[in-house]
């Protein structure tokens, strides 16, 4: 028999560091304690407000109204302490956790991940390697390669079950399309195993590609995007609330959304965030261009 030689241990490691990248959870049974992904799992939409300030009062107040919390990180100097405490203030708020990142890099969403959040966010996903990424660092073996830290997430989310053996399945990975590479490379964006939703960033996808939003070239690129995420059997959504939630040909297959109404009725108080009371604004800063 021939000597097993270091170079086909190290072929045999990176076979199974692919696998993990290319495995879907088990589904658990019973309800997800990630309520905003069983929502989108049930076909209803979701909605969210974004917390970009260090408050931990006004995000308790907002989360009572939300589906999930859209903490900023990539738009805001929130750091992941800021967050942290954010979460220990009221563990228990309806709207689940989850951070925008500014990228898919393996610390960032292992922070993320640790401090309690069900959800990562990533932006600006224009190939396979990045979303791949962005599953492989969010989830445990043999699903992905997050590794296992201190940090708040099974003391709060352990009263459900055993943290280690249920949070793959109720963590939900999101990646945004914000530019026409991405638009290109949907489909195969959206089937690596393990990204749950797939999402327009409609303002950048708008400056990408420099077709203002409602021409007919950049419907044509949201048309795409939604066949295609639709093709691979994931979830579809648009982050304007305001602009595609109802009343667009695709807000019937739209799921997942930045801002929106909130479950109750509840109106942000005017002038947070310059959303006024509007509460289907876009967070200050990132209100669509006038044409």
């Amino acid at each position: 028999m021939r000597p097993t030689t270091p170079y086909v241990v190290a072929a045999a490691i990176a076979g199974c560091l692919i696998c993990f990248a290319q495995t879907t959870p088990v589904p658990i049974k019973g309800k997800l304690y990630n309520t905003a992904k069983q929502k989108l799992l049930d076909g209803k939409q979701v909605f969210s407000f974004t917390q970009s300030k260090a408050d931990p009062a006004a995000y308790c107040e907002y989360a009572k109204h939300y589906d999930y919390t859209w903490f900023e990180m990539q738009h805001s100097t929130l750091e992941f302490k800021d967050i942290e405490a954010m979460i220990a203030a009221c563990p228990a708020a309806p709207a689940i956790p989850m951070i925008r990142l500014p990228d898919a890099q393996e610390w960032h969403i292992q922070h993320a991940t640790d401090i309690g959040v069900l959800g990562v966010i990533v932006p600006t996903v224009d190939d396979v390697d990045r979303a791949r990424n962005a599953v492989m660092w969010a989830r445990y073996p043999p699903y992905g390669r997050r590794s296992s830290g201190q940090g708040q997430a099974a003391s709060i989310w352990g009263k459900f079950g055993n943290y280690r053996q249920t949070i793959d399945e109720n963590m939900l990975v999101a990646v945004m399309i914000e530019t026409p590479t991405g638009v290109a490379n949907a489909y195969d964006i959206a089937a690596v195993p393990g990204i749950d939703v797939v999402f327009i960033g409609n303002n950048d996808l708008s400056s990408f590609s420099g077709f203002p939003q409602g021409d007919d070239k950049y419907e044509a690129l949201m048309q795409k995007v939604h066949d295609d995420v639709l093709r691979a059997g994931k979830i579809f959504g648009q982050a304007n609330a305001q602009k595609y939630y109802k009343g667009h040909r695709l807000s019937g297959d739209a799921k997942f959304f930045q801002n929106g109404p909130s479950n109750d009725g509840w109106v942000p108080p005017a002038g947070r965030g310059g959303r006024g009371t509007n509460p289907l604004a876009p967070p200050k800063g990132e209100e669509p261009p006038q044409n």
